[in-house]
């Protein structure tokens, strides 16, 4: 009793784990992760992307931060 109980409990839960109790689409797939660039041209156009994408959040803002200005001035 003290053996083989323990020994089905691993045997039930132990099989088929991955039918049982996943999730899918739980974890997101290789194409949706961040890719690390290594290569020099990857890099660069890599910090290319970032930094315009850095600028361009700037110039929201600050036309949204004009835009505030405008109406308090109101």
């Amino acid at each position: 009793m003290y053996i083989l109980f323990p020994i089905g409990i691993m045997y039930y839960f132990g099989t088929n784990l991955d039918k049982r109790f996943s999730v899918p689409g739980f974890w997101p797939s290789p194409e949706q992760t961040h890719k690390i660039p290594f290569e020099k041209e990857e890099i660069a156009t890599e910090l290319a992307r970032l930094k315009a994408k850095r600028l361009e959040l700037r110039r929201k803002r600050l036309e949204e931060e004009s835009q505030a200005r405008e109406q308090y001035k109101e």
